[in-house]
């Protein structure tokens, strides 16, 4: 018998302590720091996989990107469909361990395809960890308080990118990539197992405003209920208007920030010559603290406007990304690290305002036996295009601009630079084979190592800015979904029959 046939004739429902609901969250906020540290960790030691892998920018983005992306976003939704009818608990244990071996197996890679195949491993592992994570906070904590359960949730985001870019910066500098992947993937294991111990399987619905009561059963196993199933949502999510735009927003804006963040360890290394241990504390910390207050910030604010109008889940992630995007911008032109670090701890107070709301409205529009399966169809939308396309795509775009750089010389600015290129101005001289991994070929004569170390600076400085631009991009859209938010969520409640 499936859980979700448990929990419909249950007849006394379990009342939960608010004290047991922190433990919950905090172990699904672990697991999801857990998850970033295993999936990010290579940005921070990619400059070392590059060099020692003798691999190009697009190759390293491919690794950070679209090799990991590929089974995390096609195997979400039918996990999460699992998710809906059997143990949410069970499957993130299950996810915790796969992703946490094939992390640890990552050290061992001695080829890019090696350590390509093991980053497909990870993203098996890791797509078993969100659907059902979304659902099982659903069902603990009331809609009032979704988006800031969900805002704490996503809190793993940047304690996870920090401590992964601290840890693996410092390992790799005084160890090697190898042992940092390998030290940082083992210990997921004890989370399974904390989580295995710990949290209990809730029922569907619990904490909605009748208890579950109106909540349908699932009918018997079908392909063709399944496929309904998964089209109704599909429906509700891209077929409203609001809605919409919403996961366009957190799609487009998580583009521009997967692609740039891949980027910013090696910027720190390139451009200024700190070694890794210095660029993961510098990157780790300045990023994890302006964007662990973003993401606090932008589910408990969110909430409290959204009470004065829901207009407000997506009128604030716009203004955030519109704040935030010039000063990015500002960051990464300055002359030292110390001046563009300072300046990061600012924008993403603004920037990372979106996930919570987001979240939120995503699961308060479904009823609560849909829950997994609508954050799995948005996650794979918003990771098969951002995840999968941005670290690829900004890495190919230095590259190019590493090309033209190296050809004619740095210092033309983004823009002039894009302009000749699509000109035709790109050069005969390949940069790659010139140097390869980014580096000049040992015994090189002082010309060719300074001009492979200024063209590959510059390109990964315009590379980065690129990538920026998409969050002004991404806050139009939020501000479309504003209009009609209020009536998309009102109908949604009258829907599950809810006042």
């Amino acid at each position: 018998m499936s859980v979700s046939e448990v929990d419909l004739s249950s007849a006394d429902r379990p009342v939960y302590s608010n004290n047991y609901k922190s433990v919950v969250l905090t172990l699904l906020v672990t697991a999801y720091t857990f998850n970033f540290i295993d999936r990010t960790i290579i940005s921070t030691i990619g400059q070392a996989i590059k060099v020692d892998l003798k691999i190009t920018d697009t190759q390293l983005g491919l690794l950070g990107g679209l090799y990991f992306a590929l089974l995390y976003t096609t195997l979400g939704i039918p996990i999460a469909r699992f998710a809906e009818r059997f143990s949410r608990v069970n499957i993130i244990t299950a996810a915790i361990v796969i992703w946490s071996g094939f992390t640890a197996l990552c050290g061992t890679a001695t080829s890019f395809a090696m350590l390509a195949a093991y980053r497909f491993g990870v993203g098996f592992g890791e797509a078993g960890l969100n659907p059902p994570a979304h659902s099982l906070i659903s069902d603990y904590f009331e809609p009032k308080k979704r988006a800031s359960a969900l805002a704490v949730y996503a809190l793993g985001i940047p304690i996870g990118t920090m401590l992964g870019a601290v840890a693996g910066g410092w390992l790799a500098q005084n160890f090697s990539w190898r042992v940092a992947f390998m030290l940082v993937g083992l210990p997921g294991i004890l989370i399974a197992i904390a989580i295995k111990l710990m949290i209990k399987e809730p029922p569907r619905g619990h904490s909605e405003a009748d208890g579950g009561a109106s909540l349908v059963a699932h009918p018997p196993f079908s392909m063709g209920g399944e496929f309904r199933e998964m089209w109704a949502i599909v429906k509700t999510l891209f077929g409203k208007w609001p809605v919409l735009h919403m996961i366009l927003g957190v799609t487009i804006a998580s583009f521009g920030s997967y692609g740039s963040g891949q980027f910013v360890p090696p910027y720190f290394s390139r451009a200024f010559g700190l070694d890794y241990a210095q660029v993961g504390l510098i990157t780790g910390l300045v990023g994890g603290i302006s964007a662990g207050i973003g993401t606090l910030l932008g589910g408990v604010v969110t909430d409290r406007l959204a009470l004065r109008s829901p207009r407000w889940y997506s009128l604030a992630p716009a203004i955030g990304l519109a704040i935030a995007t010039p000063i990015y911008i500002i960051a990464y032109l300055q002359p030292s690290w110390q001046s563009a670090a300072l300046i990061l701890l600012i924008p993403g107070i603004f920037h990372y305002i979106y996930l919570g709301p987001t979240f939120g409205v995503v699961q308060n529009m479904v009823e609560s036996r849909r829950r997994a399966t609508a954050a799995a169809i948005m996650l794979f939308f918003l990771n098969l295009i951002a995840l999968g396309g941005g670290p690829p795509f900004t890495g190919w775009v230095i590259d190019q601009f590493a090309q033209f750089n190296f050809n004619n010389g740095p210092g033309h600015g983004v823009l002039a630079s894009i302009g000749q290129m699509l000109g035709g101005a790109g050069g005969a001289e390949n940069f790659a084979k010139a140097c390869p991994g980014g580096l000049a070929p040992e015994g090189s004569a002082m010309g060719l190592v300074a001009r492979c170390q200024d063209s590959l600076v510059d390109a990964t400085r315009s590379g980065v800015i690129v990538s920026l631009c998409f969050y002004m991009w991404a806050a139009f859209h939020y501000l479309l979904g504003s209009f009609g938010l209020v009536k998309a969520l009102a109908d949604a409640r009258k829907a599950r029959g809810e006042a």
